[in-house]
C-alpha cells in the first residue's frame, strides 16, 4: 500500500517581496521581516562591493603574486559567486515560497529546531554578524587594496580617509588589508581550535561514560589535573617553548589551543553519555551485538553532540580571545602576519597619537566575540526542549 505525501502550498507574500531580485533582502524588509532583510542585504552589499573591485581582484589572478597568496584571489572569486547564488536563490524562495511538505515539517527536528532558533531574534541577530564576519574573511582579497605586509603604500600614521579606509601604522602598511586579512588567520584559528577540543572531548568524554570504572576514574583524574592547571600559564609555556615562524606557528598555536580546551566538552559529554546508555536503543544494540566503538561512534555521540555544538559556538569567540591575547604578548604568531592581536600591540605605543591602529583590530574581536556568544545562545534555546518559548 503506496502512502502519497501530503504538500501544504504556503501563501506567496505581499508582491513587494519581489524587490529582493534586484536587491537581496529588500522584499524581506518590505515585508516585515526586518531582521532578515538588513541581515541578508548587508551580505549583499557586501557582494555589490567586492564585484565592483573585480578588475583589483582581476589583476590579482593573472599576476604570479606571492606564493602565500596565490591561492587567495581564487578563493575570494569562488566565494563571491557562490554567496550571490546563495542570496538571489534566498530572495526568489521568499517571494515564491516551495509548497510544504506537511509530515515532514511536523516530525523533522531539524525543521523544528530550525523553527525555534529563528523566533529568537538575539540569535538570528548573531548568525547575520558571523556570516558577515566569515563572507568577509573569504573575500577579502577583493576588498583589500593593498597586501597586508606592504609597506610605503601611503603617508606614515595616516588617520583614516577615502584612501585608507582604517588609516596606516608606524611602517605606511595599510590597516583596512591588514585587519581584513588577520581576520582570516583569527577566525581559521578559532574555528580549527575548536574543532580540535570538540572532537578530543567527545571521544574521551564517551569512552569514559560508557566503560565507567578505571577507565572513568582515569580519564576524569586527568581532565581534573588540566582543569585545575591555568590555561593561560599553559600556553605561555609551551608556545614559548616551541617557538616557531611563518606558518609552522599557526600550526602550533591552532594544536596548543586545541589541546589545552577539551576539558569543558568531556565532562559534559560524558554526562550525557551516563544517562544515554541506559536507554532502551543501546540495549537493543548491546543485544545485537554491536560492537563498543559503533555504540560509542554511532549512536552515543550522535545523541551527545546538542550541548556540544552549543558549547563549540560559545567557545569560538573565547578562542579567538585567546589568540588575541597570546599575539599582544608577542607569543601569538610572529610579524608581519597580521591577527588581530598582534594588529592590537603594534599600535600600543601609539595609543594617543594613532588610536585608529588599536581602535579598528580591537572593535573587530568585540564584534566577533559577541557575535558566537548571540549565536551560542540563540541555539542554546532551540536545541534545549526545555528553552523553547522563552525566547
Amino acid at each position: 500500500m503506496s502512502t502519497q505525501k501530503k504538500f501544504k502550498t504556503v501563501p506567496p507574500p505581499a508582491p513587494t517581496a519581489w524587490a529582493g531580485m534586484l536587491f537581496p533582502g529588500l522584499g524581506h524588509l518590505l515585508t516585515g521581516k526586518i531582521l532578515d532583510g538588513f541581515g541578508l542585504m548587508s551580505l549583499t552589499f557586501l557582494t555589490f562591493w567586492s564585484l565592483s573591485q573585480a578588475g583589483h581582484l582581476a589583476g590579482q589572478l593573472t599576476s604570479p603574486g606571492t606564493p602565500q597568496f596565490a591561492i587567495h584571489p581564487w578563493v575570494a572569486l569562488l566565494s563571491m559567486l557562490v554567496g550571490a547564488g546563495m542570496l538571489w536563490f534566498r530572495a526568489f524562495r521568499h517571494a515564491k515560497p516551495a509548497p510544504v511538505d506537511v509530515e515532514r515539517e511536523k516530525s523533522s527536528q531539524l525543521r523544528i529546531i530550525q523553527r525555534q532558533f529563528f523566533k529568537n531574534r538575539t540569535g538570528v541577530f548573531g548568525m547575520y554578524l558571523v556570516l558577515i564576519l566569515v563572507y568577509l574573511a573569504f573575500i577579502t582579497p577583493a576588498l583589500a587594496p593593498f597586501d597586508p605586509d606592504q609597506i610605503d603604500v601611503g603617508p606614515k600614521l595616516a588617520g583614516p580617509s577615502l584612501a585608507h579606509l582604517m588609516g596606516t601604522d608606524e611602517y605606511s602598511r595599510d590597516m583596512f588589508s591588514r585587519v581584513m586579512y588577520g581576520a582570516r588567520i583569527s577566525l581559521v584559528i578559532g574555528f580549527i581550535a575548536v574543532s580540535i577540543s570538540a572532537t578530543i572531548g567527545s571521544s574521551l568524554g564517551a569512552i569514559a561514560g560508557f566503560f565507567g570504572g578505571a577507565i572513568d576514574k582515569g580519564i576524569m583524574w586527568f581532565t581534573d589535573l588540566l582543569l585545575s592547571l591555568p590555561r593561560l600559564i599553559m600556553l605561555l609555556a609551551v608556545i614559548g617553548f616551541y617557538r616557531a615562524a611563518g606558518a609552522q606557528s599557526i600550526f602550533l598555536i591552532v594544536v596548543v589551543l586545541g589541546l589545552t580546551g577539551w576539558m569543558g566538552v568531556a565532562r559534559i559529554v560524558r554526562s550525557q553519555v551516563l544517562s544515554l546508555k541506559e536507554q532502551d536503543f543501546i540495549q537493543a544494540a548491546r543485544a545485537l551485538g554491536y560492537s563498543d566503538a559503533r555504540i560509542i561512534f554511532r549512536h552515543l555521540i550522535p545523541n551527545a553532540l546538542t550541548p556540544v555544538i552549543v558549547y563549540a559556538s560559545l567557545a569560538i569567540g573565547s578562542t579567538i580571545l585567546t589568540e588575541a591575547s597570546l599575539s599582544f604578548l608577542g607569543l601569538g604568531v610572529p610579524p608581519p602576519t597580521a591577527t588581530w592581536g598582534s594588529v592590537v600591540n603594534d599600535g600600543r605605543d601609539y595609543l594617543r597619537t594613532a588610536w585608529w591602529i588599536t581602535l579598528f583590530p580591537g572593535l573587530m574581536i568585540v564584534l566577533a566575540v559577541m557575535s558566537f556568544n548571540l549565536l551560542g545562545d540563540g541555539l542554546r534555546d532551540a536545541l534545549d526542549p526545555k528553552m523553547r518559548g522563552r525566547s
